[in-house]
Protein backbone atom coordinates (compact mmCIF):
# COMPACT_ATOMS: atom_id res chain seq x y z
CA UNK A 1 0.00 0.00 0.00
CA UNK A 2 1.58 3.57 -0.90
CA UNK A 3 2.30 5.96 2.07
CA UNK A 4 0.42 8.95 1.55
CA UNK A 5 1.73 10.49 4.61
CA UNK A 6 4.45 12.25 4.34
CA UNK A 7 3.59 16.17 4.11
CA UNK A 8 7.72 16.72 2.83
CA UNK A 9 5.97 19.04 -0.06
CA UNK A 10 3.89 21.80 2.01
CA UNK A 11 6.88 24.61 2.02
CA UNK A 12 6.04 25.72 5.56
CA UNK A 13 6.81 22.32 6.87
CA UNK A 14 10.42 22.76 5.79
CA UNK A 15 12.89 25.43 7.42
CA UNK A 16 14.19 27.33 4.69
CA UNK A 17 10.31 27.54 3.22
CA UNK A 18 11.00 26.69 -0.23
CA UNK A 19 8.61 25.26 -2.40
CA UNK A 20 9.57 21.46 -3.70
CA UNK A 21 10.51 22.69 -6.93
CA UNK A 22 13.15 25.37 -6.93
CA UNK A 23 11.07 27.43 -8.93
CA UNK A 24 12.89 27.64 -12.53
CA UNK A 25 11.25 24.71 -14.35
CA UNK A 26 10.96 25.51 -17.95
CA UNK A 27 7.85 26.89 -18.92
CA UNK A 28 5.59 24.05 -20.78
CA UNK A 29 5.67 24.53 -24.68
CA UNK A 30 3.70 22.03 -25.80
CA UNK A 31 0.59 20.19 -24.75
CA UNK A 32 -0.82 21.46 -21.20
CA UNK A 33 0.55 21.01 -17.64
CA UNK A 34 -0.58 22.28 -13.86
CA UNK A 35 0.41 25.71 -13.91
CA UNK A 36 2.36 25.43 -17.40
CA UNK A 37 5.61 24.66 -16.47
CA UNK A 38 7.72 21.03 -16.09
CA UNK A 39 10.69 19.05 -17.17
CA UNK A 40 9.59 17.96 -20.28
CA UNK A 41 8.31 21.39 -21.92
CA UNK A 42 8.30 19.93 -25.55
CA UNK A 43 6.21 16.78 -24.93
CA UNK A 44 2.23 16.14 -24.73
CA UNK A 45 1.32 12.37 -23.80
CA UNK A 46 -2.12 13.12 -26.05
CA UNK A 47 -0.14 13.16 -29.48
CA UNK A 48 0.10 9.57 -29.02
CA UNK A 49 -2.94 8.94 -28.35
CA UNK A 50 -3.74 7.52 -32.03
CA UNK A 51 -1.31 4.73 -30.37
CA UNK A 52 -4.25 3.87 -27.46
CA UNK A 53 -6.87 1.85 -28.00
CA UNK A 54 -10.57 2.97 -28.57
CA UNK A 55 -11.75 2.56 -24.76
CA UNK A 56 -8.43 3.67 -23.40
CA UNK A 57 -8.58 6.90 -25.62
CA UNK A 58 -11.52 7.23 -24.15
CA UNK A 59 -11.34 7.05 -20.39
CA UNK A 60 -8.22 9.74 -20.83
CA UNK A 61 -9.66 12.09 -22.84
CA UNK A 62 -12.87 12.28 -20.39
CA UNK A 63 -10.87 13.31 -18.02
CA UNK A 64 -9.34 16.31 -19.91
CA UNK A 65 -12.86 17.57 -22.12
CA UNK A 66 -15.68 16.16 -19.49
CA UNK A 67 -14.89 17.34 -16.06
CA UNK A 68 -17.63 15.95 -13.74
CA UNK A 69 -20.05 18.40 -12.13
CA UNK A 70 -19.96 18.78 -7.86
CA UNK A 71 -22.72 16.16 -6.84
CA UNK A 72 -21.33 14.89 -3.29
CA UNK A 73 -20.07 18.28 -1.85
CA UNK A 74 -22.39 20.92 -0.55
CA UNK A 75 -21.98 24.45 -1.55
CA UNK A 76 -20.36 25.52 1.16
CA UNK A 77 -17.69 22.57 1.48
CA UNK A 78 -16.87 23.38 -1.82
CA UNK A 79 -15.32 26.04 -1.38
CA UNK A 80 -12.79 25.06 1.74
CA UNK A 81 -12.18 21.94 -0.31
CA UNK A 82 -10.93 23.29 -3.18
CA UNK A 83 -8.52 25.47 -1.07
CA UNK A 84 -7.46 22.51 0.69
CA UNK A 85 -6.72 21.13 -2.58
CA UNK A 86 -5.32 23.33 -4.10
CA UNK A 87 -2.59 24.32 -1.30
CA UNK A 88 -1.74 20.73 -1.00
CA UNK A 89 -1.20 19.89 -4.72
CA UNK A 90 0.59 23.17 -4.90
CA UNK A 91 -1.76 24.46 -7.69
CA UNK A 92 -1.45 27.94 -7.21
CA UNK A 93 -2.61 29.26 -10.95
CA UNK A 94 -4.43 27.93 -13.62
CA UNK A 95 -4.21 25.79 -15.81
CA UNK A 96 -5.31 23.61 -12.78
CA UNK A 97 -6.33 19.88 -12.94
CA UNK A 98 -10.26 19.91 -11.78
CA UNK A 99 -9.04 17.34 -9.09
CA UNK A 100 -11.59 18.84 -6.76
CA UNK A 101 -14.70 17.47 -9.01
CA UNK A 102 -12.59 14.43 -9.38
CA UNK A 103 -12.53 13.83 -5.90
CA UNK A 104 -16.22 14.86 -5.44
CA UNK A 105 -17.23 12.07 -8.83
CA UNK A 106 -15.25 9.28 -6.79
CA UNK A 107 -16.91 10.11 -3.48
CA UNK A 108 -20.36 10.45 -4.84
CA UNK A 109 -20.35 7.40 -7.13
CA UNK A 110 -18.33 5.59 -3.26
CA UNK A 111 -15.97 4.06 -5.33
CA UNK A 112 -13.59 3.52 -2.49
CA UNK A 113 -10.41 1.45 -2.23
CA UNK A 114 -11.46 -1.35 -0.94
CA UNK A 115 -10.29 -0.81 2.48
CA UNK A 116 -10.99 1.15 5.33
CA UNK A 117 -8.52 2.00 8.12
CA UNK A 118 -9.42 1.20 11.76
CA UNK A 119 -11.69 3.25 13.51
CA UNK A 120 -12.00 5.71 10.64
CA UNK A 121 -15.35 5.99 8.78
CA UNK A 122 -15.51 6.05 5.24
CA UNK A 123 -13.92 7.96 3.02
CA UNK A 124 -16.78 10.28 2.11
CA UNK A 125 -17.25 10.57 5.68
CA UNK A 126 -13.82 11.53 6.42
CA UNK A 127 -13.59 14.14 4.05
CA UNK A 128 -16.43 16.06 5.09
CA UNK A 129 -15.61 15.58 8.61
CA UNK A 130 -12.10 16.92 7.07
CA UNK A 131 -13.39 20.16 5.70
CA UNK A 132 -15.46 21.18 9.05
CA UNK A 133 -12.26 20.77 11.18
CA UNK A 134 -10.54 22.91 8.64
CA UNK A 135 -12.70 25.75 8.60
CA UNK A 136 -12.61 25.13 12.36
CA UNK A 137 -8.64 25.52 12.46
CA UNK A 138 -8.51 29.05 10.91
CA UNK A 139 -11.26 29.93 12.60
CA UNK A 140 -13.40 31.08 9.66
CA UNK A 141 -13.71 29.85 6.07
CA UNK A 142 -10.48 27.70 5.82
CA UNK A 143 -10.73 29.54 1.82
CA UNK A 144 -10.47 33.07 3.76
CA UNK A 145 -7.37 32.48 5.09
CA UNK A 146 -4.30 33.57 3.78
CA UNK A 147 -1.84 31.41 2.05
CA UNK A 148 0.13 30.96 5.02
CA UNK A 149 -2.51 29.99 6.99
CA UNK A 150 -3.61 27.56 4.76
CA UNK A 151 0.34 25.80 5.24
CA UNK A 152 0.35 26.23 8.59
CA UNK A 153 -2.56 24.42 9.13
CA UNK A 154 -2.50 22.06 6.79
CA UNK A 155 1.18 21.21 8.02
CA UNK A 156 -0.23 20.95 11.73
CA UNK A 157 -2.93 18.74 9.86
CA UNK A 158 -0.14 16.58 8.71
CA UNK A 159 1.67 16.02 12.02
CA UNK A 160 -1.76 15.27 13.64
CA UNK A 161 -0.96 18.47 15.62
CA UNK A 162 -5.36 19.69 14.96
CA UNK A 163 -7.00 18.70 18.39
CA UNK A 164 -10.90 19.82 19.57
CA UNK A 165 -14.28 19.69 17.30
CA UNK A 166 -14.29 17.61 14.09
CA UNK A 167 -10.67 16.13 15.21
CA UNK A 168 -12.62 14.36 18.10
CA UNK A 169 -13.88 12.59 15.40
CA UNK A 170 -11.16 11.45 13.16
CA UNK A 171 -7.57 11.05 13.86
CA UNK A 172 -5.91 13.37 12.30
CA UNK A 173 -2.63 11.84 11.12
CA UNK A 174 -5.03 8.87 9.40
CA UNK A 175 -7.37 11.63 7.93
CA UNK A 176 -4.67 13.16 6.05
CA UNK A 177 -3.45 9.75 4.62
CA UNK A 178 -6.57 9.59 3.62
CA UNK A 179 -7.00 12.63 2.15
CA UNK A 180 -3.92 12.35 0.11
CA UNK A 181 -4.88 9.05 -1.28
CA UNK A 182 -7.56 10.73 -2.83
CA UNK A 183 -5.77 13.90 -3.84
CA UNK A 184 -2.68 12.38 -5.32
CA UNK A 185 -4.60 9.26 -7.31
CA UNK A 186 -6.84 11.91 -8.94
CA UNK A 187 -4.25 14.27 -9.93
CA UNK A 188 -1.22 12.05 -11.01
CA UNK A 189 -4.28 10.03 -13.21
CA UNK A 190 -4.71 13.18 -15.22
CA UNK A 191 -3.36 13.75 -18.61
CA UNK A 192 -1.98 17.16 -17.53
CA UNK A 193 0.17 15.50 -14.88
CA UNK A 194 2.00 13.22 -17.32
CA UNK A 195 2.90 15.83 -18.84
CA UNK A 196 4.40 17.38 -16.19
CA UNK A 197 6.49 14.17 -15.09
CA UNK A 198 6.64 12.95 -18.72
CA UNK A 199 4.77 9.99 -18.06
CA UNK A 200 4.44 8.28 -21.25
CA UNK A 201 0.78 7.13 -20.72
CA UNK A 202 -1.10 4.08 -21.66
CA UNK A 203 1.51 1.26 -22.83
CA UNK A 204 -1.13 -0.96 -24.69
CA UNK A 205 -1.56 -1.85 -27.12
CA UNK A 206 2.23 -0.83 -28.63
CA UNK A 207 3.87 -1.61 -25.65
CA UNK A 208 7.28 -0.54 -24.23
CA UNK A 209 10.01 -1.86 -26.32
CA UNK A 210 13.27 -0.36 -24.66
CA UNK A 211 13.98 -1.62 -21.61
CA UNK A 212 17.40 -1.13 -20.98
CA UNK A 213 18.84 1.24 -18.21
CA UNK A 214 18.91 4.71 -19.76
CA UNK A 215 17.10 3.85 -22.67
CA UNK A 216 13.75 5.36 -23.59
CA UNK A 217 11.21 5.08 -26.77
CA UNK A 218 11.57 7.36 -29.66
CA UNK A 219 8.15 9.03 -28.82
CA UNK A 220 8.40 9.38 -24.91
CA UNK A 221 9.94 12.95 -23.99
CA UNK A 222 13.06 14.58 -23.35
CA UNK A 223 13.59 16.66 -20.18
CA UNK A 224 14.99 19.92 -20.48
CA UNK A 225 15.84 20.46 -16.60
CA UNK A 226 18.87 18.34 -15.89
CA UNK A 227 18.90 18.55 -11.79
CA UNK A 228 18.07 14.98 -10.49
CA UNK A 229 15.33 15.52 -8.17
CA UNK A 230 16.46 13.33 -5.73
CA UNK A 231 20.10 14.97 -5.63
CA UNK A 232 18.22 17.94 -5.07
CA UNK A 233 15.84 17.83 -2.51
CA UNK A 234 18.82 16.11 -0.28
CA UNK A 235 21.06 18.45 -0.63
CA UNK A 236 18.45 21.34 -0.22
CA UNK A 237 17.30 19.22 2.91
CA UNK A 238 13.86 19.40 1.79
CA UNK A 239 12.89 15.28 1.52
CA UNK A 240 11.05 15.66 5.08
Amino acid sequence: MPDYGGAGHLPNNRPDKLPADPGDLPRQRRGTTPQMHGRYPDYDVLSEQGHWDEATRKVVLERVHDVPPIRFLSADEVPTARAFLDTVLAQDAEPRIPVLEMVDAKLHARKFDGYRYAGMPDDAQTFRIVLRGLDEAAGRPFSHATAQERLDICSAFSNGELTGGAWEEVDPKTAWKVCMRLAMSQFYSHPWAWNEIGFGGPAYPRGYARLGIGMSETWEGEPAYDRDPVRDVSERDVDR
